[in-house]
């Protein structure tokens, strides 16, 4: 049933003031100080804010029992809802047990007559104990999460797996607590909404189920201009078909608009907000072995690209607006047009699903599953049939939703640990979540567990993937194509760094630092070896001994490595004929939220600030795009693509530079680029002599260290739009003068503190990156070529310091008194030096 925004007469009163909570043992009476609790929130966020926890060394939660309490007031009847409590939780009301709970998944709604104030109190109980209660044998025993017995309990893995995030425990009213009273004159229960697109047409149908509906009353919907009448069933509901000829459906925002629709409806006098409705259909193409997995929407085949999701507020599980709209504007800034929530996460609030729908996001949601042998007993049954029906219902209208998958790597467990292929599905639990997604939303993509598939759950080249051939099973980058791979639904894990080194930190192998670093559990590896085995092998260094002879050199050089293996893999991946269709790294944002200490996963890091690898994906995923492939002895490849509705009419420049400055090929041609498309030339088609661009053929000495593809829209010697990178022998260039400049300029007429730089250079510069203590680049980590101006943005840092020494404001970054002014250097990997540049204030 889809989420009901609002109905006349209905009064909700948001239960989030005056709370208290105190500690007591399991079970027992309450012991200790009675402290303010935030709800919705945890007990981690109340207990920091009282100075009783700290997340740089968060003590355990789960053997301790929390209470919290309020007070209410009204008289009559109400509702009380409860949108999540996590985990076993026991609610009274004036004493009077009124709801047990024992998954944080599920949402509860308690009739309830008040006669004036009465008090609140809900018990979260340790789960520990319960935990220990459990009792029976699974098929393996993963080591992802820790303790086994967590499979028996609806509550989420986050805090519980050593290597990938920090001990948090979750426990509280993570979600909304709310009254309601209703005083209209008819109650509406539920609305069925469901939308559709042929193609040409926009299909909607609603059902709403009512209390107290007689057959005289009237009423209508409409949506996107078009009405139609509500008829009563003659029972309790009343319907209507609406067919809308022409609409504008929703896209993606790389291939299109995310065109989105009001629907409201009105039954007598009682008007029903039902939020708003994308309509685009969905299809997977399996390709001609039928093994594939390229999404279609809308009919037109979208390669999908992101990031596998990581809450923004691991203490307190915030869920409003916004918390979720800077990291989520973020991924589409960088250009990503999916993200996953992975089985090891959360469900996340319905902020997330509206802000994903608004700015054309897909969703890859996962059941909260993960790894586990889970039980099959009826009960356990029951209480994922009910988790997954609310997750669908309350996102029902979402047009961003498109994959809801049966969780995270438990085939892929079960195989890995030797069990027999039989053992490797879990049918009953499957069928649970095929059956309630068949039911209320047909029109989602099924996948049942990701990774699945292959002969294997995990091959690469069949179904949904992990991939990691590059990565931490340090292949080559030719791997990417060698694996054929069909969808990687995650993939280029690595250690990356932060832009800015951590105050304070010695060196990247300081005990506190490693300690940070990702890793699997037994492993005897971590994922900074990852990122040192693709340092040595891209640009020839030894980097444990560059580490503690040049640490500098080493911190540069680590930051730039695994934007340009992401980079590579996802251009080998979009390029034309590839047999990929998607891929979302693991992952988009670091849990740790430790002031730069440790270099994790995320390409964005906890505080919300890029990454060096965050510019490279921003590259990568450019809607439109040139890609320099090599096809060793057929030489150099270049392949166009354009994701967007329109065709591109562009000029494509290609130029070999000899020591980065003396252009030893210079090639230009016309290119039609056909919308939502790609297109490859052999780059000797853009020459009228032979060139071995590849030096595959090694006729003498290689003329040649750089090969550029620019893309350029009208003027010869304007900004490109695109272009790329090609290395014939590596990406080590010496490191020289490069005549590399940067200019500060002033933007717009405000008087402001807004900047640029407009940076050139003679000779082609390896990784220009700004590095400035007040203003923040928006972009960086790129390669530039003799003959381009390449204009960077200057954005105020938050919390940074103006002249006279007032402080920028974190929201708008704008100073309250004096003016800032750019301060700082760019920055090369190939330059001797790097270049001061000072603004005038």
């Amino acid at each position: 049933m889809a989420r009901i925004r609002a109905v006349t007469g209905q009064r909700r009163t948001l239960l989030d003031r005056g709370w208290t909570l105190t500690v007591s043992t399991p079970g027992g009476l309450d012991s200790g100080e009675v402290i303010p609790a935030p709800v919705p929130g945890t007990a981690a966020e109340a207990l920091q804010a009282a100075g009783l926890w700290s997340v740089e060394d968060p003590a355990p939660l789960h053997d301790r029992d929390f209470v919290y309490r309020t007070r209410l007031s009204g008289f009559g009847p109400h509702v009380l809802r409860f949108h999540g409590l996590a985990t076993i939780a026991e609610v009274r009301l004036d004493g009077d047990c009124i709801l047990t709970s024992d998954s944080m998944y599920l949402a509860h709604e308690v009739p309830v007559t008040l006669n004036g104030e009465a008090e609140l109190s809900i018990r979260f109980h340790a789960l520990h104990p319960v935990l220990a209660a459990k009792k029976g044998r699974a098929r393996w025993r993963p080591k992802l999460a820790e303790p086994a017995g967590l499979r028996f309990v609806r509550t989420t893995l986050l805090g519980h797996m050593p290597g990938w995030c920090p001990p948090i425990h979750t426990v509280g009213p993570f979600r909304p607590v709310e009254l309601v009273e209703e005083t209209g004159p008819c109650r509406v229960l539920a609305a069925d909404l469901r939308s559709g697109y042929d193609g040409r047409d926009g299909h909607l149908s609603l059902r709403l189920t009512v209390e107290g509906a007689s057959a005289g009353a009237t009423g209508s919907v409409e949506v996107a201009g078009h009405t139609a009448p509500l008829v009563f069933d003659g029972v309790d509901g009343f319907t209507a078909d609406l067919t809308l000829p022409g609409v504008e459906p929703w896209w993606p925002h790389t291939h299109g608009e995310p065109v989105l629709h009001g629907v409201a409806a009105r039954i007598g006098s009682v008007e029903v907000e039902l939020g708003r409705v994308g309509f685009r259909s969905l299809a997977v193409d399996r390709g001609a072995d039928g093994t594939g997995f390229a999404l279609l929407v809308n009919g037109e085949r979208v390669f999908c690209r992101g990031g596998c999701w990581v809450p923004v507020d691991l203490v307190g599980l915030s869920s409003d607006r916004a918390a979720y709209e800077p990291e989520l504007r973020r991924l589409r800034e960088a250009g990503a047009n999916m993200v996953r929530v992975g089985g090891t996460m959360l469900y996340e609030g319905d902020a997330f699903f509206e802000l994903c729908d608004e700015l054309g996001l897909l969703v890859w949601q996962d059941a909260m599953f993960a790894n586990f042998d889970y039980p099959t007993d009826a009960a356990f049954l029951d209480s994922v049939r009910a988790e997954i029906a609310q997750l669908l219902d309350r996102t029902q209208a979402s047009p961003s939703l498109a994959v809801l998958c049966g969780g995270s790597e438990m085939e892929q467990q079960a195989a890995m640990l030797g069990l027999p292929r039989a053992s490797w599905v879990q049918p009953a639990l499957s069928a649970v979540i095929a059956e309630e997604t068949a039911a209320r939303r047909p029109d989602l993509i099924q996948v049942p567990n990701s990774p699945s598939g292959g002969p294997l759950p995990f091959i690469a080249n069949a179904g949904v993937t992990h991939y990691y051939g590059v990565g931490a099973y340090m292949k080559p980058l030719d791997d990417a194509r060698r694996a054929g791979v069909r969808f990687a639904s995650e993939c280029l894990a690595f250690a990356n760094l932060p832009e800015d080194d951590p105050p304070g930190v010695p060196a990247l192998h300081h005990p506190r630092w490693k300690a940070r670093v990702p890793r699997d559990p037994g492993a005897s590896w971590d994922f900074e070896d990852v990122r040192e085995h693709y340092l040595e092998t891209l640009y020839a260094v030894d980097p444990r001994r560059l580490r503690y002879e040049d640490p500098d050199r080493y911190r540069r050089l680590s930051r730039a490595v695994t934007g340009e293996v992401m980079q590579a893999v996802f251009d080998e991946w979009r390029r034309a004929g590839s047999s990929c269709a998607g891929g979302l790294v693991w992952q988009w944002r670091d849990p740790w939220a430790s002031g730069g200490w440790g270099a994790g996963w995320g390409v964005v890091a906890a505080d919300g600030t890029p990454k060096p690898a965050w510019y490279a994906l921003k590259r990568a995923f450019r809607p439109l795009r040139v890609i320099l492939t090599d096809e060793g002895v057929n030489g150099l490849a270049v392949h166009l693509v354009n994701d967007t509705a329109r065709p591109v009419q562009a000029l494509l420049r290609l130029t070999a530079w000899r020591e980065g400055s003396v252009p030893v090929l210079k090639a230009e041609r016309p290119v039609a680029i056909p919308p939502r498309g790609a297109v490859a030339l052999a780059a000797a088609e853009l020459s009228d002599r032979f060139f071995d661009t590849t030096y595959a053929y090694r006729f003498g000495p290689i003329s040649h260290d750089v090969v550029t593809a620019q893309l350029l829209l009208a003027e010869r010697d304007a900004e490109p739009i695109d272009e790329s990178h090609y290395f014939p022998k590596g990406r080590s260039l010496p490191r020289a003068d490069l005549g590399l400049t940067a200019v500060v300029e002033r933007q717009g007429s405000s008087g402001g503190d807004e900047w640029a730089l407009r940076l050139a250079t003679g000779r082609f510069a390896c990784s220009v990156h700004v590095e400035d203590e007040r203003f923040q680049a928006d972009d960086g980590w790129f390669h530039l070529s003799p003959g381009v101006e390449r204009v960077v943005r200057l954005r105020p840092r938050a919390g940074s310091q103006t002249g006279n020494g007032s402080r920028v404001g974190v929201t708008d970054g704008t100073a309250s008194a004096g003016r800032m002014v750019p301060d700082g250097e760019v920055h090369a990997l190939n330059a001797l030096a790097p270049v001061r540049y000072r603004g005038n204030a």
